[in-house]
C-alpha cells in the first residue's frame, strides 16, 4: 500500500516537473551545472551560491528543480576536466582524474569521457530510483522525533561536517563557531531581544544566509583564484571520438554498479561527502581488476578506474538529498546552500516537509530522471563543445562572477551594506582558503544554528531545565555517542598508528 502511495505520489511529481516551464529551468540547470563543472576552480556551490538571490523572484519548485539541474550537471561536467587537464573542478572528481587523465595522453581520452558520463547516468538514475523509495519511509520515522533528539540530531551534523570536512577538526570546528555566532545576530526568535546586533539596523534581522553565501563562495573564490591560482597554465589533451568498444563496456559495467552501491549509503550519512566512496571504489576496482588490466592502473589508465570512482560520486551526490529533504541535515557543501535557498522561500526541509510541500518535494525528485537523461543527451554529443568552454581568459571569467554577485546581492534590498558585508566575507573566505580552513562549517552553523538553539530550549521546556532529559530518552543518548564517537575515533586511530 506505501508503494502504491510512493508512485502514485512521484506520478504527480512528473505531472508538475514536466510542464514547459519547469522542463526550461531544468533544461538551463543541466546546461549551466555542466558549463560550471567543466571551469576549472568553479563548482555547484560556487554557482548556487552565486544565483540564490532568484529565489526572491522565481516560484519555489521551478528554482529548487533549477538548482538541483545545476547541482548534478557539475558532477557531470568535472570530469570532463579532470581527463582532459587533469584539474578536477570538484574534489569528487579527484580520483577520476588518477586514470582519467593518464588514459587522456595515451589517446583514449573518448573512451574515458563516455564511461564517465555513462556511469554518471546509470549511478544517478539508480540512486533517484533508491531516493524515491527510502526517502518517504525515513520522514514518516523522522516526525516521531522530538525536540531532545532533533538538538542530538543537528549536533551530529555540526560534529560530523565540521571534523570530516577539511584536513583538521580544529580548524572545522572554527569554521562552525564563525557560523554559530554569525547565526546569533539579530532578534532572538523566542524572547524577540535584540541581541549582537552593534546598534546597526541593517542586522536587526540577522545576517542573511544568502550574503554569506555569495561572499564566502562566490567572490572569496574568484578573489582566491586570481589572487594565488591567476598564473597557472594547464595543457589540454587532445579530445578523441567519444565511444567505447566492446572490451570497454564489459570492463565498465560492473565497476559502475560496484561504484553506485558504494556511493548511495556515503551520501545519506554525515561523512563527508564524495571523497570517501570515490578513493574506495578506485581501491576496490584496483584490487579486482585482471592481471592483464591491473598493469594499466598508474601507466597507462584503466577505464574501471575512471568508472567506478565518478559512478561513486555521482550516487553520493543523489544520496545527500535524502537527509536534506528528511531531516533537514546538509551533508556537503552545495546541501548547505540548497537549505538556506529553502529558507528563503520560508520552506524547513524535514519530516514534515513530505507532507507541507509534497507537490514541490515529489517535483524535485521526478526532475532528477528527467535531468539524468537531459545531462547524458548534453554530454555525450556535445562534449566538444564543453572542452571549447576551457578557453575562455581567467581574468573576464572571475570579473564576470564578481559582477554577478554584486548586481545580485545589491538587488535583494538595494543596500550598500550588503555589499560592504559582502566584501569583508570574501576576504574571510579568501584567508580561510589560504589557511586550510573549510567554509562549509560557516554555512551549517548560520542556518542550523538557531535552529538547534530553538530545539535545545524546546528539549529543556520538556525537562523542566534539566539536562539529564538529551541521555533520559534512548535515541538521544544514542546520538549523544555516536558524536562522542565522531570525535573521539579518529584520534584513537592516529594514536594507535604512532604506537
Amino acid at each position: 500500500m506505501i508503494e502504491m502511495d510512493i508512485w502514485s505520489q512521484l506520478l504527480g511529481g512528473f505531472a508538475t516537473a514536466a510542464t514547459p516551464i519547469n522542463l526550461l529551468w531544468a533544461f538551463v540547470g543541466c546546461a549551466l551545472g555542466t558549463a560550471i563543472g567543466v571551469l576549472p576552480g568553479l563548482g555547484p556551490a560556487v554557482t548556487v551560491a552565486m544565483l540564490l538571490p532568484i529565489t526572491g523572484q522565481v516560484e519555489p519548485t521551478s528554482s529548487m528543480i533549477f538548482f538541483a539541474g545545476i547541482y548534478y550537471g557539475a558532477m557531470y561536467g568535472g570530469s570532463t576536466t579532470s581527463i582532459l587537464l587533469n584539474t578536477p573542478g570538484e574534489t569528487g572528481t579527484m580520483v577520476t582524474a588518477l586514470e582519467g587523465f593518464k588514459m587522456a595522453k595515451s589517446g583514449r581520452a573518448g573512451a574515458a569521457l563516455a564511461t564517465s558520463a555513462i556511469g554518471s547516468f546509470v549511478a544517478g538514475t539508480i540512486a533517484t530510483v533508491l531516493v524515491t523509495l527510502f526517502a518517504p519511509l525515513l520522514a514518516d520515522y523522522a516526525v516521531r522525533l522530538g525536540p531532545p533528539e532533533y538538538f542530538c540530531l543537528m549536533l551530529l551534523a555540526f560534529t560530523t561536517v565540521s571534523a570530516v570536512l577539511g584536513n583538521s577538526t580544529l580548524r572545522g570546528m572554527t569554521a562552525l563557531f564563525v557560523g554559530l555566532a554569525l547565526g546569533l545576530i539579530g532578534m532572538d526568535q523566542i524572547t524577540g531581544q535584540v541581541r549582537y546586533t552593534g546598534n546597526v539596523l541593517e542586522l536587526m534581522d540577522g545576517v542573511e544566509v544568502v550574503l554569506v553565501a555569495v561572499g564566502l563562495f562566490a567572490v572569496g573564490e574568484a578573489f582566491y583564484n586570481a589572487l594565488y591560482e591567476g598564473k597557472s597554465v594547464s595543457s589540454l589533451n587532445q579530445m578523441t571520438s567519444v565511444h567505447m568498444t566492446r572490451a570497454e563496456w564489459r570492463r565498465s559495467w560492473p565497476a559502475w554498479l560496484r561504484g553506485t552501491f558504494m556511493g548511495f549509503p556515503f551520501g545519506t550519512i554525515p561523512a563527508g561527502g564524495t571523497e570517501i566512496p570515490t578513493f574506495l571504489s578506485y581501491a576496490t576496482e584496483r584490487k579486482l581488476a585482471d592481471p592483464e588490466h591491473k598493469k594499466e592502473f598508474g601507466t597507462t589508465g584503466a577505464i574501471e578506474g575512471v568508472a567506478g570512482p565518478e559512478a561513486a560520486n555521482n550516487a553520493a551526490v543523489t544520496g545527500t538529498l535524502v537527509p536534506l529533504l528528511t531531516l533537514g541535515i546538509p551533508t556537503s557543501v552545495t546541501t548547505a546552500i540548497l537549505l538556506s535557498a529553502f529558507q528563503n522561500y520560508g520552506i524547513n526541509p524535514g519530516p514534515q516537509l513530505f507532507q507541507t510541500s509534497s507537490t514541490l518535494v515529489w517535483a524535485l525528485i521526478a526532475s532528477l530522471y528527467i535531468g539524468n537523461v537531459m545531462l547524458l543527451v548534453l554530454n555525450l554529443p556535445l562534449v566538444g563543445f564543453w572542452v571549447k568552454l576551457l578557453r575562455i581568459p581567467k581574468p573576464q571569467l572571475y570579473a564576470g562572477i564578481l559582477i554577478f554577485a554584486t548586481v545580485g546581492v545589491y538587488g535583494m534590498r538595494q543596500s550598500a551594506f550588503d555589499l560592504y558585508l559582502m566584501g569583508g566575507l570574501a576576504l574571510l573566505g579568501v584567508l580561510m582558503r589560504r589557511f586550510d580552513f573549510p567554509v562549509a562549517p560557516v554555512i551549517v552553523g548560520l542556518i542550523m544554528g538557531p535552529l538547534a538553539e530553538a530545539q535545545m530550549r524546546n528539549a529543556l521546556s520538556i525537562g523542566e531545565g534539566r539536562w539529564t532529559v538529551f541521555i533520559d530518552r534512548p535515541m538521544s543518548l544514542s546520538l549523544l555517542i555516536v558524536v562522542a564517537l565522531v570525535l573521539v575515533t579518529p584520534r584513537l586511530l592516529a594514536w594507535h598508528r604512532r604506537a
